[in-house]
């Protein structure tokens, strides 16, 4: 038992409310920042905040929502710092040249078409699309966790899935879909 600004806090509380939530980071960290090892660091990074600020989380509200608000928090920390430290001079490696490629995380998306398709989209499509889509949290969580407006969130949620529709259209074309959607349009119609 620690206590922790006046409120004992019990780490078995903490590995109960937090711990369940590791992978959904870690895969959402992934699709963030693209890299496994600095994913991995980050969510440790996001554990070790969630522990010392665990005094000031309050049960039975949304232990799920307050870590991926702490993760992005975090991503947004790294994105900070590799931005000042990879800074090239002209004449040297170009800014494609020093981004490292790992291959995406699935889960229940399967094909890497669709993962490909997801990593191609603007970051900050990507993020609104994996929070809401992949994470399925609302539009109100994810507004507070990024830190938005809700119309924000729809809009860009609007927009990532509209650029996710235009790159898949050759995958779904190729999977029969795009076939058996307008067969049944012309069914109804």
């Amino acid at each position: 038992m620690q206590v922790l600004f006046g409120r004992k806090v019990e780490s078995g509380e903490f590995e109960a409310a937090a711990l369940p939530h590791l992978n959904n980071l870690y895969r959402t960290a992934v699709h963030l920042v693209r890299d496994r090892t600095e994913a991995h660091d980050l969510v440790q990074e996001a554990y070790l905040q969630a522990w010392k600020a665990f005094h000031r989380f309050e049960p039975g509200t949304n232990c799920r929502a307050w870590l991926f608000k702490i993760l992005i928090n975090e991503v947004r920390h790294y994105r900070r710092r590799w931005f000042n430290t990879k800074t090239v001079p002209e004449g040297e490696q170009s800014f494609e040249e020093t981004l490292a490629f790992e291959p995406p995380v699935p889960e229940d998306i399967q094909d890497e078409d669709v993962l490909a398709a997801l990593d191609d989209i603007p970051r900050e499509f990507r993020e609104v699309v994996l929070l809401a889509d992949v994470q399925e949290f609302s539009y109100k969580e994810i507004a507070e966790m990024i830190g938005i407006p809700v119309g924000t969130v729809m809009s860009r949620l609007s927009r990532g899935r509209k650029q996710l529709r235009v790159r898949l259209a050759d995958y779904a074309s190729a999977n029969g879909l795009g076939r058996k959607l307008q067969e049944g349009a012309y069914e109804r119609g």
